[in-house]
C-alpha cells in the first residue's frame, strides 16, 4: 500500500492502517506520559521533520508573565521517536483524547494533527501511517530558529500547570536516550541548563 508523504485526517475518522490498528508517533512528552491503552510500543523514525523546541507554552510549562518552550515537529530533518499501535477498536476513543489534549478548545492552535508514514524500528522495519501533530507555523507562539543560549535560559525559568520546563526537556531526553536515542539538540539545551543537569516530572 502507498503512503503519502502526508495527510489531513478528520475528527471522528480515526486512520487506520491496512492491519486494522491505528499508529500514534510520539516524540516529546507522548514518549514518556502517553495516557492511553496501547497494544505496541515501537521505537521510530520520520523523515521530513525534526523535534523542536519551537512553541511558546504560556499554561502547561509556564505562564503568560514567564512563558516556557515546548516541543513541535517542525519541518526539514529526521526525528526518532515512537510508534504506539491502538486497536482498531479504541481508535476513535484515543484520538478524541489526543485531539483534547494537543488541540484544546478556546487555545491557540498551536499544532496540526496529521497522518505520517513512519518506519518502525524493528525485525519488520515496516513502514506505517501514524498519527502525529505538527507545529503549527501560522500561530503566534511558533518561534523558530531561537538561540540555544536564549532557549536554556526560558526553560531554566519556566514553570506552569504541568510543572517546570527544565524537567520537561530532561525527562524527554532521559526516554530518548533508554531508547538509544541521542538528539542533539536537546542535548545541547540540557547542558546549558544552571544548575544540577538532571531532573524528572
Amino acid at each position: 500500500m502507498h503512503t503519502p508523504a502526508h495527510h489531513r485526517s478528520q475528527p471522528g475518522d480515526p486512520p487506520l492502517a491496512p492491519c486494522g490498528h491505528m499508529w500514534v508517533f510520539a516524540y516529546g512528552s507522548l514518549i514518556w506520559r502517553p495516557g492511553f491503552a496501547h497494544a505496541g510500543r515501537h521505537r521510530a523514525l520520520l523523515r521530513g521533520y525534526h523535534r523542536s523546541f519551537c512553541l511558546w507554552s504560556h499554561r502547561y510549562r509556564g505562564t503568560p508573565e514567564r512563558p516556557g518552550l515546548v516541543l513541535g515537529l517542525d519541518r526539514g530533518g529526521a526525528c526518532h521517536g515512537v510508534a504506539f499501535r491502538v486497536p482498531g477498536a479504541h481508535a476513535a476513543e484515543v484520538l478524541r483524547y489526543l485531539d483534547e489534549r494537543e488541540l484544546p478548545d478556546g487555545s491557540e492552535v498551536v499544532y496540526h494533527r496529521r497522518v505520517v508514514p513512519v518506519r518502525l524500528l524493528d525485525h519488520s522495519a515496516s513502514v506505517v501511517p501514524a498519527v502525529t501533530y505538527v507545529v503549527n507555523r501560522g500561530c503566534r507562539n511558533y518561534v523558530p530558529r531561537l538561540p540555544a543560549e536564549r532557549a536554556a535560559a526560558v526553560i531554566a525559568e519556566g514553570v506552569g500547570q504541568m510543572g517546570a520546563n527544565r524537567d520537561y526537556l530532561l525527562n524527554t531526553l532521559s526516554h530518548l536516550l533508554e531508547l538509544g536515542v541521542r538528539d542533539a539538540r536537546l542535548e545541547r539545551l540540557a547542558a546549558l541548563l544552571p544548575g544540577p543537569a538532571r531532573g524528572a516530572a
